[in-house]
């Protein structure tokens, strides 16, 4: 570390890190149901938003609809359930000033480690501030940092990709006023990142090529809400309340019918897109993904942008893999050349949890990878701390609005029966009869990649995965807390009373 080191002291009930959407929606949780509680949200960028303030690629945007991404206190009230990563940015800085939040974030602060005391029952955070250490204490921590390294990509093996003369770019770090007019654009890869800027830089360059290895499930869908009609009718609230519930529901039960009937979830997907591909562009092999429909994310293309530009004849996708990247272009192993004076790398994200921040209990370092997820919010054998980890087949914001419910309950039972801390404890007999399952139930490259990165789960009891947004909200409000953790006596449960 560069410059003085200095220390300072600064205690909380609750220390937040992260401001992006999980970190502003804990916030809310914890000053609306926990009001004499201290807190403060630690942002390692200098703005709020998360995602959404990192990425900077054309035409960044949700794939979830913002009346479930949105949050449940301050709904989404435009009419378009597919939205930029500007306005998205923009609804999260209106939310955080309408509550205050805003007040209780710091920019520029990023966590280093994190240190749990039995002795103090309290988190000793490590954080760097402008080439200065500082140390915040608090009795519970929130991580609402995501799943995302955001500093270091996931990358590929691309053969010759040094031998490139032309500009290389990863949308996670896209270049401020970056020109691609009138170029040729090869992206590699098919997700989510690549089916979004397809359409966003076709517009402007000479020609786009997606160029993937194997396919991924598309589906279009208008991006306006059908049900705004009932606006006229019911009163503002109601209206947002049903628009939401409708969401859920309608997301729940396809995922469920993708899971029952994967044939025919195929069968659908295919016509939907079939109707949408020029006549040049066959459905097999580009189109049909290798595997069932729902086991990897799938991406939604709002009002079909990707087959417009592929009608219109200026964007293009080829599936294949790479022999070798040469100066000036491609070459794929079908022998097929692709010119390009743009490579955009959209090959995915590496995971980490914490934000990257060591964590340590009593002076060890704990290994994340070792360890498993007690009920999808605590870490075994961590005292007083919540990891925010959101849904693959839902909206993200729905998991961490479920976390943030069910640490508000925690604490205030933690209170009532003054107790001062909770720690996750898997006893020796049932760990020899668990049977590991994903944390996560997608087998996407990232996360078969991300390995031990990831804590564990199991196939039952409350170390088994999250399953979808109405069951995890009974457990938040009502389920069994008892089970699984291991309670500390102590005297108080605030570290800091609560200044007027």
């Amino acid at each position: 570390m560069n410059g003085t080191v200095k220390m300072k002291d600064k205690q909380f009930d609750i220390i937040i890190v992260g401001a992006g959407i999980s970190g502003i929606n804990a916030a809310y949780r914890v000053q609306t149901q926990l009001p004499g509680y201290t807190y403060t949200i630690l942002e390692a960028r200098t703005d709020l938003g998360g995602t959404w303030d990192l990425f900077k690629y054309p035409g960044i945007r949700s794939d979830s609809d913002l009346f479930t991404f949105g949050f449940q206190f301050n709904p989404w009230s435009r009419d378009n359930p597919i939205a930029e990563g500007s306005a998205i940015k923009e609804y999260i800085h209106k939310t955080a000033t309408k509550y205050g939040i805003d007040k209780h974030i710091v920019y520029n602060h990023r966590v280093s480690s994190s240190a749990w005391s039995s002795e103090e029952n309290s988190w000793s955070l490590a954080v760097d501030h402008n080439d200065s250490e500082y140390t915040y204490t608090a009795r519970y921590v929130i991580f609402g940092t995501g799943y995302y390294n955001y500093k270091d990509p996931l990358t590929a093996d691309i053969p010759g990709l040094d031998a490139f003369q032309g500009q290389i770019v990863h949308p996670q770090f896209w270049p401020d006023d970056f020109q691609y007019k009138d170029k040729k654009i090869v992206i590699i890869g098919s997700g989510a990142t690549a089916i979004t800027l397809l359409p966003n830089l076709a517009d402007h360059a000479a020609r786009v090529t997606m160029l993937q290895r194997s396919p991924t499930y598309i589906l279009s869908v208008p991006n306006h809400s059908s049900s705004r009609w009932l606006s006229y009718l019911l009163p503002a609230a109601l209206y947002y309340r049903l628009q939401r519930t409708i969401w859920i529901c309608a997301t729940r039960i396809f995922f469920l019918f993708c899971q029952r009937f994967p044939n025919f979830s195929r069968w659908l997907l295919k016509l939907n897109v079939r109707k949408q591909l020029p006549s040049h562009i066959p459905h097999d092999p580009h189109f049909k993904p290798k595997y069932n429909p729902w086991e990897q994310r799938l991406c939604v293309c709002p009002d079909g942008d990707l087959f417009r530009s592929l009608r219109q004849g200026k964007a293009d996708v080829k599936t294949d893999t790479i022999r070798e990247v040469t100066k000036n272009g491609i070459i794929l192993n079908s022998g097929e050349q692709l010119d390009a004076d743009i490579i955009i790398t959209a090959t995915g994200l590496r995971l980490q949890i914490a934000g990257g921040a060591a964590l340590y209990v009593d002076g060890k370092e704990v290994d994340i990878g070792d360890k498993y997820l007690w009920n999808g919010v605590m870490l075994q054998d961590v005292p007083n701390a919540a990891f925010v980890i959101g849904y693959t087949n839902a909206s993200w914001t729905l998991g961490a609005d479920a976390t943030a419910q069910f640490i508000c309950r925690l604490l205030k039972e933690l209170e009532s029966q003054k107790l001062i801390a909770a720690v996750p404890r898997l006893k020796e007999k049932e760990a020899a009869t668990l049977e590991d399952r994903p944390l996560l139930n997608l087998k996407s490259t990232y996360l078969s990649i991300a390995g031990r990165v990831l804590p564990k789960a199991a196939d039952r009891g409350p170390w088994q995965p999250r399953d979808h947004y109405l069951k995890d909200m009974k457990f938040a409000m009502r389920g069994d807390i008892n089970t699984g953790l291991e309670f500390v006596q102590g005297p108080s449960l605030r570290l800091r009373p609560k200044m007027s």
